[in-house]
């Protein structure tokens, strides 16, 4: 049995990190290195990186940057942000980073999804799917930091995806994002139904219970989040505590 992960998730803007409310990310939060210290003494398992100004501002991801990350960081570590091309993920893997997430890249050239797949594994391809729901209930994929719509249903091009090569699926609920009311059920159900790689459910997780619901309620495989860790007392292990006296497997 695959044991469930959990993930926190860094938003770097700038010059640190920021965390808002549906892709609204203003507030500042501190800095990257000193976050990643405190994840390495908390049992996280996997951290997730993501430069969330590289791609509206058209610059390539900031490869001394994640070299420095990388050096401090004890886990897993994905990156995702401003990668455009195949020589870009080929540093990024170069620099430190074990897994790259493709969002807006992806949707636009879908064949870099392949050619990463085929050229260092589906292991290091992550596709990162942002998501919102309109008011007639219907989900639209949405790049550039939830910016640009694409007329993408959230299932359809997590399974596309997946053919493509991708080795997870890390799906976001804008309209939950840093709400801390628990995460979109139906969006998490409808893209871990789609697909038979790891799902990663993100946006909205504010309690323990959270976390439980959207694992018995979907098929999620990993858990993502933001909010949760840096405003409230809770903890990734207090999380894993949580999910194991739940009957979940989990790695402590």
């Amino acid at each position: 049995m695959l044991k469930i992960r959990v993930m926190p998730t860094l938003l770097y803007k700038d010059v640190g990190l920021v965390k808002g409310s549906q892709f609204d990310s203003t507030r500042r939060v501190g800095s990257v290195l000193q976050s990643i210290k405190v994840y390495n003494l908390r049992e996280v398992d996997e951290l997730v990186f993501l430069d969330i100004a590289a791609t509206l501002a058209g610059r390539r991801p900031d490869f001394q940057l994640i070299d420095d990350i990388a050096d401090e960081c004890f886990m897993p570590l994905t990156v995702g942000g401003g990668v455009r091309t195949l020589a870009d993920v080929r540093q990024l893997l170069a620099v430190g980073a074990d897994k790259v997430a493709l969002n807006s890249a992806a949707v636009e050239n879908p064949v870099l999804v392949r050619e990463a797949a085929e050229a260092f594994g589906t292991q290091c391809v992550v596709v990162s799917i942002d998501a919102r729901r309109h008011p007639s209930g219907a989900y639209e994929v949405f790049t550039h930091c939830g910016t640009r719509a694409t007329g993408l249903v959230p299932a359809d091009w997590a399974r596309e995806a997946e053919a493509l090569g991708a080795g997870e699926i890390l799906i976001t609920s804008i309209d939950r994002d840093g709400t801390m009311e628990g995460y979109d059920i139906e969006l998490t159900r409808d893209v871990s139904k789609a697909v038979t790689v790891p799902v990663i459910a993100s946006g909205g997780a504010g309690t323990y219970e959270h976390m439980e619901e959207v694992l018995r309620r979907t098929e999620a495989a990993a858990l993502a989040a933001a909010s949760m860790f840096h405003f409230t007392e809770r903890t990734p292990r207090e999380a894993k505590l949580h999910l194991r006296a739940a009957g979940f497997a989990v790695r402590l």
